[in-house]
């Protein structure tokens, strides 16, 4: 049977206006304000991104005004108490020892009370005297003030382990001794600690050179003296340290003494030694010599004479080594002096003297290991202004030292 049912029906016809064609002009003000749409949302959730953020800031504000106080101590604090900075510690590591020896409660606090202050950020290694139990802002306060740091100890180049006092004037130059004992003096609590210079001098004669840091190359002459605490003569380099007030008197030798060794191990002693033949310690004993027998403008010829004398197997008849052991400054020493038979004399002890006479400096030490070239074996200041002549012949050096009375200098001959 034919299907006719669709036969005769009609067309579907579209309801509603007829669609007009989109012009120019209507794509470009559609496009305009699909850019309106989208702009306003982003507008809207870069706001609410403000908001948000804005929101937690002020709640971190409101957080740390109404509970930080309960991260934080009050009050004077309760005892005093050393801390050590080391180098390269950063504002967080200083507040973690802060809060680990009970300065303050909280490190982050401490780490907060500090942002922006230069001092903290610029705080040099060392230690510093604060006390438990103190408010961060007020640990910053004292870690800011130099008056809190202890323990900087500044040794010069050429002192002596002893005191020396010169004989025409009384005055009194402190060894290195007595140097270490007024760095370790603090205050804790209203009482006055120090490390007396006889605990020095005990320590630096009864300790084993190894409980010392001795460095190899100085074991055996340190050995050979015995319990003199002289034989750690030089082996303590000037220079500027810090030191541990409330550490023994061994630990702190051993610190200087260990630290020192590696300095003059960088610095190519070691090497030097080597290839000059001789040993670091011997350098290091000539650097002495240089050190008290010169002026800076002519170590580097008084470290030849020297080098020329040993050579020859002559005695180097050098005055400071007869005033050392005396711990004093002589000019004129007398025949009775240069006769005395001691460890250090180098009138009648052939070669060099037992140990170093004083902590050479680096200008020193630098011009025995590179002394000038130079046939002297002779030298005397000549004049008030420290003019030096060097000399090979005897005879000349006699006339010298005719000029050196004539100007009125009666020490440095040779």
């Amino acid at each position: 049977m034919t299907d006719n049912w669709g036969r005769g029906r009609a067309e579907p016809v579209a309801v509603g206006p007829p669609r007009r064609r989109m012009t120019r002009a209507d794509r470009v003000r559609e496009a305009r304000s699909r850019r309106k749409r989208r702009f306003a949302s982003g507008f809207a959730l870069a706001l609410l991104i403000v908001i948000v953020v804005g929101a937690v800031f002020l709640g971190s504000k409101m957080w740390h005004t109404l509970f930080g106080a309960a991260n934080d101590y009050t009050g004077d604090g309760v005892n005093d108490v050393v801390i050590q900075i080391h180098d390269g510690d950063s504002t967080t590591a200083i507040g973690k020892t802060l809060e680990d020896r009970k300065v303050v409660a909280d490190s982050k606090v401490f780490v907060e009370a500090a942002e922006g202050n230069s001092a903290i950020a610029a705080i040099q290694p060392g230690f510093y005297k604060v006390r438990t139990e103190i408010s961060a802002s007020n640990a910053v306060a004292r870690l800011a003030d130099p008056q809190n740091r202890v323990g900087k100890l500044v040794i010069p180049e050429g002192r002596q382990l002893d005191d020396i006092q010169d004989v025409k004037t009384n005055a009194v130059t402190e060894g290195v001794f007595s140097l270490i004992s007024r760095a370790t003096c603090v205050n804790l609590d209203g009482d006055r600690h120090c490390l007396s210079v006889d605990d020095l001098r005990k320590a630096a004669g009864s300790a084993a050179p190894s409980a010392l840091s001795v460095p190899e190359w100085a074991i055996n002459p340190v050995s050979a003296l015995g319990n003199d605490h002289r034989r750690l003569e030089g082996l303590i380099a000037p220079g500027t340290w810090n030191i541990d007030p409330s550490a023994s008197a061994q630990d702190i030798l051993s610190t200087l003494i260990g630290t020192s060794a590696t300095q003059y191990a960088q610095g190519g002693l070691l090497d030097t030694a080597k290839a000059m033949n001789m040993s670091p310690y011997q350098i290091l004993t000539v650097g002495s010599l240089v050190q008290r027998e010169a002026t800076p403008e002519d170590f580097a010829k008084v470290a030849r004479v020297i080098y020329n004398r040993l050579h020859e197997n002559r005695t180097l008849e050098f005055d400071s080594t007869v005033n050392y052991p005396l711990d004093r400054i002589e000019v004129a020493t007398t025949d009775a002096d240069r006769a005395q038979h001691t460890q250090w004399n180098t009138y009648v002890r052939p070669g060099l003297p037992a140990t170093p006479i004083c902590s050479p400096g680096q200008p020193a030490l630098a011009a025995a290991e590179q002394p000038a070239p130079g046939d002297w074996l002779y030298f005397v200041t000549v004049d008030m202004q420290g003019t030096t002549l060097f000399t090979r012949d005897y005879e000349q050096h006699l006339a010298n030292i005719e000029l050196a009375k004539r100007n009125g200098v009666l020490d440095s001959a040779r």
